[in-house]
Formats: structure tokens, C-alpha cells, sequence
């Protein structure tokens, strides 16, 4: 299934969060992540641009796989994210089997998002290790992401359609450098 997200970066967390309540935006959740991605030992899913994910999100266990679609270099917007996803039951466990199969974990990171929901839209502003807060916003349509986009007053030349790895990269961070990405400390390979 095709994932229909944009992102806005550096954005002014406090300035989004008083126009989405103005706007009539419920407050979901404001969550702490924690993740870690797994490759082939080859690493031919990052090769293909695709990843599986493994997040812990508190009250539930996702499993993930991604794909990037008609990727650009890096700045560029992509054609936008394949993304099938189920729940599972144990992090630790999930990771035990991924590892047996001979899989390997490429790095473990953690993420702080608070969720805003209006008319079926998801607003996320998300925190990561060593970046400024971005704005996700993810709806059923194309159509829907204008939309949103419009009522929040931001530029639709500054949206983004691509993933957290090419935010890093466009702040000069390899994220592939580290094997912890985490709010209290960043371990290197």
C-alpha cells in the first residue's frame, strides 16, 4: 500500500501546535519511540531503498517494511513510500527471530512524536537524535495532504516527500554511521 506523507522541516513546534488546536485538532498522543532496522548482511534492502522497521511505540509492536518510490538524489522528492505493516507481539523476541533468520540490525534509534488528528489527517511532530522538529502529515489522499497543507498556511514548495534517513542526510549525517541514535547518546559503528 502506498504510504501518503509529507514532511516540513525545522518547523516551529509551539507555531504548529497553536495553529492545529485554532484549527480544531485533537491531541492523540504524545508518544516515545524506539526502533531498529534491519538489512540482509549484504544490506540489499538499503540498496533497493527499502528497510524493515521494527517499532516499539508503547501500547503496541509494529513490524514494517519500506520502500522508497522513484528515488531522487538526495534534497529530492521522491514519488513517495511503499509500506506494508503489521503488529507483533514482543520487541525483543521480533528482534531474536530477525537475527536467527540472518538478518542484521543496522542501528537502533529512538524518536519523540506528538499526534494531532483533524478530519482523518495525521499531524506528527517529530523529534529526533541531533535534528530540529519536523512536521509529518499523513491522510488517504494527495488530495488531502493540499488540503492539510493549506489550512496550516505552509508552502507547498517546502514539503518534502521522502524519509528521516534523507533529513539526516541533508544535515550532513550519515545515520548508517551510527548504531545508536538516541536522545542520550550516539554511538558510532
Amino acid at each position: 500500500m502506498e504510504e501518503i506523507e509529507v514532511k516540513f522541516l525545522d518547523i516551529d513546534q509551539k507555531s504548529i501546535e497553536k495553529k492545529l488546536k485554532r484549527l480544531g485538532a485533537k491531541k492523540e498522543f504524545d508518544k516515545f519511540y524506539k526502533s531498529k532496522v534491519f538489512d540482509y548482511p549484504d544490506f540489499r534492502l538499503d540498496k533497493k531503498f527499502s528497510f524493515i522497521r521494527l517499532r516499539d511505540e508503547g501500547d503496541k509492536i509494529v513490524l514494517t517494511f519500506k520502500k522508497r518510490l522513484g528515488t531522487k538524489k538526495t534534497g529530492e522528492n521522491d514519488d513517495g513510500m511503499l509500506e506494508h505493516e503489521t503488529t507483533v507481539g514482543n520487541f525483543e523476541e521480533t528482534t531474536d527471530i530477525f537475527i536467527a533468520a540472518g538478518f542484521v540490525q543496522k542501528y537502533y534509534a529512538e524518536k519523540r512524536r506528538i499526534r494531532y488528528l483533524l478530519n482523518g489527517v495525521e499531524f506528527d511532530i517529530d523529534f529526533c537524535p541531533m535534528l530540529k522538529p519536523y512536521l509529518e502529515i499523513e491522510a488517504k489522499s494527495w488530495e488531502d495532504i493540499d488540503k492539510a497543507i493549506n489550512l496550516l498556511g505552509l508552502n507547498p514548495k517546502d514539503k518534502k516527500i521522502f524519509s528521516a534517513t534523507q533529513i539526516y542526510d541533508l544535515n550532513g549525517i550519515n545515520e548508517f554511521d551510527y548504531k545508536e541514535l538516541t536522545f542520550d547518546r550516539l554511538v558510532k559503528r
